[in-house]
């Protein structure tokens, strides 16, 4: 029985290792799931007015706002790209408020249509208060001479553009949308590979316990 001993005691305690991690994760399945239904019911409510400016802050992420202003003579192009439409700009413009200039991602263009003339132009639009977290250490720095970014930093480009560090992304536009495309905010964009996580843990304990198995077979084979 010693034979025995320590190869079932490691492969009880591999498969359970194993196994609670799948159960972590699929608790963590059923925390991103709520988080997202608590974003998407954000997202579908009534859309108000920009809040104040003491109150714009990333506690209002995912808050719909319906604003009627002026775009900016400036643009920010962000490299990205649509499917079904390819390669192109997200472009980022000042729009001037009540008083107040954030930024607007009017949505996307085609590569082509990069140096298009857009001068400013008043419009009406339903947007999503975002705060995008895309820029990570591997982000490149914006080239500047030739007007591309490669992600929406929103404190950078309010910076470059003068400003408040306050991105509103277009849904709907009423006016002269002078070619460009809203890209509306979704949750399409949030990872929840939870799931496959937890397939992945479950599937691994289950080939630690059939190589235990297997161990305590030849074990036995070799005691006969």
């Amino acid at each position: 029985m010693r034979r025995y001993l320590f190869p079932l005691i490691l492969g009880c305690l591999g498969c359970a290792i194993l196994v609670e991690l799948g159960l972590w994760q699929l608790r963590r399945l059923e925390w991103k799931t709520a988080v997202l239904e608590r974003i998407e019911a954000q997202m579908a409510a009534q859309p108000g007015h920009l809040p104040p400016a003491a109150q714009t802050s990333e506690a209002a992420k995912y808050q719909p706002v319906r604003l009627q202003g002026t775009t900016g003579a400036r643009e920010i192009h962000m490299l990205t790209g649509v499917k079904g439409e390819g390669a192109g700009y997200e472009i980022i413009t000042p729009f001037e408020t009540g008083g107040r200039t954030v930024l607007l991602d009017r949505g996307f263009v085609a590569e082509a249509a990069k140096e298009a003339p857009r001068p400013p132009v008043q419009l009406t639009v339903l947007g999503t208060l975002h705060w995008p977290d895309e820029k990570t250490s591997s982000t490149p720095e914006p080239d500047l001479g030739r007007n591309i970014w490669f992600a929406r930093d929103v404190p950078a480009m309010a910076a470059a553009l003068g400003t408040e560090p306050v991105l509103v992304v277009a849904r709907e536009v009423t006016g002269e949308g002078q070619g460009v495309t809203p890209v509306p905010v979704t949750t399409l964009g949030i990872p929840n590979d939870h799931l496959n996580y937890a397939i992945t843990w479950f599937s691994l304990a289950a080939v630690w316990a059939g190589m235990t198995v297997y161990l305590l077979w030849r074990i036995r084979r070799r005691t006969m």
